[in-house]
C-alpha cells in the first residue's frame, strides 16, 4: 500500500512539473502579450491626439509670431530674464 501511494505522489509531482507548470507559465506569457498591445482603436486615438498637438503647436507658433512682429520685447514683458530666441511652451518646458 505504501508504494502505490510512493508512485501516485512521483507520479503527481512529475505530472505537475512538466504538465502543469508550462501550462501555467505559457498562460501568463499568453496574458501577458495581449495585455501589452495596442488595439486599432487606441492606434486612432493616438494618431488623432498626434495630429491635434501638432495643429495646436502650429497655432502657437503663428501667436508667437504675430506677437513678435506687433511688440518684439512682448517675450521680456512676460517673463522678465528670459532668452528672448526661446519659445514659451517649447523646447522641453
Amino acid at each position: 500500500m505504501d508504494d502505490i501511494a510512493i508512485v501516485i505522489v512521483v507520479a503527481l509531482a512529475i505530472g505537475s512539473i512538466f504538465v502543469g507548470l508550462p501550462w501555467l507559465i505559457f498562460h501568463y506569457v499568453t496574458k501577458w502579450k495581449q495585455a501589452a498591445t495596442l488595439t486599432g482603436s487606441d492606434e486612432k486615438l493616438l494618431d488623432e491626439l498626434h495630429d491635434v498637438s501638432r495643429r495646436l503647436d502650429d497655432r502657437l507658433c503663428t501667436i508667437e509670431r504675430i506677437m513678435t512682429a506687433e511688440n518684439p520685447d512682448w517675450r521680456q514683458q512676460c517673463l522678465p530674464g528670459r532668452d528672448p530666441t526661446q519659445r514659451l511652451l517649447a523646447d522641453g518646458e
